[in-house]
């Protein structure tokens, strides 16, 4: 009977193959993990390599709107202090409005505005870590100082026009900021820092014009309002990233299941097909030993 030549050789090729398939498995049995090289299986390493690139994607963004949280929620407690600060203001401007107060008493208003003009300038000029939340893209600097050299004194803003969106995963894009010029020196009447410095002037004045100061009482609280309209941009920036937030961490937990899915290795299923290979390798071994000893040849004569 004549005997392939490359027989052997092919016994050899399938022996190495089942050793490796069978040190492959054993792997994957200690590791847990089914998939340890490209090699193992291309189209789920590929696969992983889509999921981990989304997952960091969803892990960058989690950290950033955290951060941008922090921001949002700092702007906004500042907005709501200078809306107490200026309708505080428009109380005290209400009041020295009525014709009753004498010069001591406006002189003693006029200082009360100065004071809250004050703390409306500190509260433009917040800072979250290390910048400053109102000064548009520039955020180095504080964006507002007085310049009493004039009356009435003026705050100029030194800020831009800079409006900064966070984009989420899935695209959206989130509003970041709010410039300063555009909540504390809009136009006209929108200028909170206008008004209050017109207001200062009028009732530091010897003799108050009371028509000029009730347009300009009046015009503070169009700043106010304002003021208001600019809040609800910040609050519902904050609420679309709460809503973002949640929808990445829901995402990043289906996307950590299902590469736990692709990529851990079920251990009895494998451990069957270890033990097939083991059994094919122990009959190959057997085979060759056979053909080594002479004894199959003997046997297909």
């Amino acid at each position: 009977m004549r005997v392939d030549p490359s027989y052997v050789t092919n016994l050899v090729g399938a022996l190495n193959s089942t050793q490796a398939r069978a040190q492959q498995l054993t792997s994957q049995i200690s590791s847990g993990v089914r998939v340890n090289s490209l090699s193992d299986d291309p189209l789920a390493a590929g696969e992983n390599v889509l999921l981990l690139n989304q997952m960091q994607q969803d892990d960058t963004f989690t950290r950033s709107s955290a951060a941008i949280t922090g921001q949002l929620q700092v702007a906004d407690s500042a907005l709501e202090q200078v809306v107490s600060q200026l309708t505080q203001a428009i109380s005290l401007a209400t009041a020295a409005n009525n014709g009753t107060m004498s010069a001591n008493d406006r002189a003693s208003i006029a200082n009360q505005l100065a004071g809250i003009r004050s703390e409306v300038m500190s509260l433009a000029n917040s800072s979250y870590q290390g910048q400053y939340i109102f000064g548009g893209g520039q955020t180095a600097n504080a964006p507002f100082a007085l310049n009493a050299a004039v009356s009435p004194a003026t705050v100029p803003y030194g800020g831009d026009g800079g409006v900064i969106y966070l984009e989420t995963p899935n695209g959206q894009q989130i509003q970041m900021n709010v410039p300063g010029g555009q909540i504390f020196t809009g136009p006209g009447s929108t200028s909170v820092f206008g008004a209050l410095n017109k207001l200062i002037a009028d009732y530091s004045a010897v003799n108050t014009d009371t028509s000029q100061a009730v347009a300009d009482t009046t015009a503070l609280s169009t700043a106010l309002g304002y003021v208001s309209q600019q809040r609800v941009t910040i609050d519902n920036s904050i609420t679309q990233l709460i809503a973002a937030s949640g929808a990445v961490s829901s995402q990043a937990t289906q996307l950590t299941a299902a590469q736990t899915n692709l990529m851990q290795a079920d251990v009895a299923q494998i451990a069957t097909q270890l033990a097939m290979a083991q059994t094919q390798q122990t009959a190959l071994e057997s085979l060759i030993a056979q053909m080594a000893s002479g004894s199959l040849f003997d046997k297909l004569r």
